[in-house]
């Protein structure tokens, strides 16, 4: 399984009031989230990012509330992977139930820059940054995360996979 696209760059601390804000909650489709994804700390976000690109973050993204719409926001989007430091732990555990590939890499998150071209190979967890011709060790994902991400998250995986 493979990433590739475009960076947007955000730094420590990214918390899901700011991935979605709370003023759109009410909303639980995921087309409805991406249209407000990142709005509060990028305003041209939704406007920039195509199918595929990644966000690079610091530490601890996903941190504050523990709600779904934030990882489901992204991922309709069309981002393909968030890479970060670390992630907070409700949001990583979130983010693989729907579907969002997440892979933490300390070093990718502080050399790759905005714009850079990114391709993640989760099978072993090497990310290559194809515009400064660098290669990072992150976190691969376990076969068996690999199958709930493949199937579209948690839910997809256990009805596909009941006897």
């Amino acid at each position: 399984m493979k990433a590739n696209g475009t960076v947007f760059k955000y730094g420590d601390n990214v918390d899901t009031d700011v991935i979605i804000p709370a003023r759109y909650l009410n909303a639980t489709e995921g087309s409805e989230l991406a249209k407000h994804c990142m709005e509060d700390i990028d305003r041209e976000f939704v406007s920039r990012v195509s199918p595929g690109d990644i966000i690079v973050a610091g530490k601890n993204f996903g941190c504050g509330s523990s709600r779904e719409h934030a990882p489901l926001a992204i991922r309709s989007a069309g981002v393909s992977c968030v890479i970060a430091e670390t992630f907070a732990r409700i949001f990583y555990r979130n983010a693989i139930n729907i579907g969002l590939p997440i892979i933490e890499c300390p070093e990718g998150s502080a050399r790759i820059q905005n714009g850079d071209r990114v391709e993640i190979d989760f099978d072993s967890g090497v990310i290559t940054n194809l515009t400064r011709g660098e290669t990072y060790r992150g976190q691969a994902f376990p076969p068996f995360m690999q199958n709930i991400i493949t199937a579209g998250g948690l839910i997809n995986y256990i009805n596909e996979n009941r006897s």
